[in-house]
Formats: C-alpha cells, structure tokens, sequence
C-alpha cells in the first residue's frame, strides 16, 4: 500500500533533547506555528515527557515517541499497545525479528506507525569493526531495513548516507526517518554519517530530525524556517 503523501510542514520533526519539560515547552513556544513535528526520547521520556507528548498532541502537533523498545517480544507487544493508545505518529523499535513481530501485533489498528532502528547514526565503520561485524554499514542497514519492512513495520530509522540504496532495494511505500541532519556549517558534534537537510530529500528521507541547530539556536523559530527553506527547495 503506497505511503500517504507527507505535508512539507511535517518533514521537519525538531528533536527536544533537553533536561526538562520546562526547557521544551520554551522551545516549543519558540517555534510557534513554524514546526508541527517534535521527538521526545529518553531524556525527557522519564521526567515528564509522555505528559508533554499528550499536551501537543491536543494541540494539534505531530509526537515521535523514540523509545527504541528493546526487549522479548511479548514484552514489546505489550509496551505498543500502551504507546497506541497515546495518538503518536511515529514509535521506534530495535530491528530484531522477534521485537517487529511484536511491535506489529502490538500496534493492532490504531494509527501508530512503527519504526525499526537500523545502525545508529553516531556509528561508522570502526565501530561496527569493535563489536565484530564484518560487512558494511551499508549492507547492515539494508539487511535490518528489508527485515522490518517485511515484518510489517512502517519504516525504518537510518542515516541520509544509506537512503539512496535503501529507496532503489526496496522502494518507495515505507517511511524512511533520518537523524544525523545539520545545514552546511554546522558542527556535526556526536554524529558521524550526516547530511544536509536539502541533500537528505533529494536522496529519499521523509522526515529529518533535528535536535541542536535548532533548540539551541538563539531564535529557533528562524532556525527552523531556515531548514524548511532548505527542503522546499529539495522538494
């Protein structure tokens, strides 16, 4: 089934890796009507950030849960099934068969859309070396990608870098999320396979996610609006 087409304003989703609710609700309010897509992970997950996930999803706004759910795969059925009820767009799972089994069953018929996790974007080459894989970052992600799409996942997390194969291997109706964005000149800080907004699109990613260039911007609404210019122009 081809994938529902995606309005440019929910291309951008704006990581709010921050360490309180308070914090994100400032850059929140920052934005303004400017973004309507935010990601809340592990920082705030535990302090507050399922409560702030409900709070934009009445007004109106786009939630990412990135959970990774990592765990056996009855366990992550159960855990969906509660995120399923919350009215979030998007939920990441690591790539493992047993936990997409799970996540899928898990999901049932609600709207959530079930992302797997391929290869981190602050992994490269060496790492995988260290932990004993052999084959490519490339080959990696493309493996774990064909698995989650086969599994009945919606898409798959994964660098810029790695899209254009993923797009010509297995097409176009899943959803690909890419991190590891910065615009031309940015500091790549902890990300290793990066990519700028505008070269992201043209490769094939639906959404961008970004954290630091514009939480920590001094106007982050004007920072948004800059890499909404950058995929428009993509587009």
């Amino acid at each position: 089934m081809a994938k529902t087409p995606i309005p440019t304003k929910d291309r951008l989703i704006v990581a709010l890796d921050v360490p309180s609710t308070d914090e994100a609700r400032e850059i929140i309010a920052a934005c303004g009507d400017s973004v309507n897509f935010y990601k809340i992970g592990h920082q705030l997950i535990p302090i507050g950030g399922l409560d702030l996930a409900q709070e934009l999803i009445r007004a109106d706004k786009k939630v990412f849960l990135d959970f990774k759910f990592y765990d056996i795969g009855n366990t992550v059925k159960s855990g969906v099934a509660s995120v399923a009820q919350l009215g979030c767009h998007l939920l990441t799972i690591h790539g493992d068969r047993d936990i997409i089994d799970g996540a899928v069953k898990g999901r049932g018929e609600s709207a959530l859309n079930i992302l797997a996790v391929t290869v981190l974007t602050s992994m490269d080459q060496k790492d995988l070396e260290e932990l004993g894989y052999t084959g490519t970052v490339e080959d990696l992600v493309l493996k774990r990608a064909r698995m989650a799409v086969d599994g009945g996942c919606d898409g798959v997390v994964a660098s810029a870098q790695e899209v254009v194969r993923l797009r010509k291997e297995l097409g176009d109706d899943f959803i690909i999320v890419t991190p590891g964005i910065r615009s031309a000149g940015v500091a790549t800080d902890d990300q290793k396979r990066v990519m700028t907004p505008g070269d992201a699109i043209r490769a094939g990613s639906d959404y961008l996610v970004m954290g630091r260039e514009i939480t920590q911007a001094a106007d982050p609404k004007t920072a948004a609006v800059h890499v909404f210019a950058q995929i428009e122009e993509a587009l």
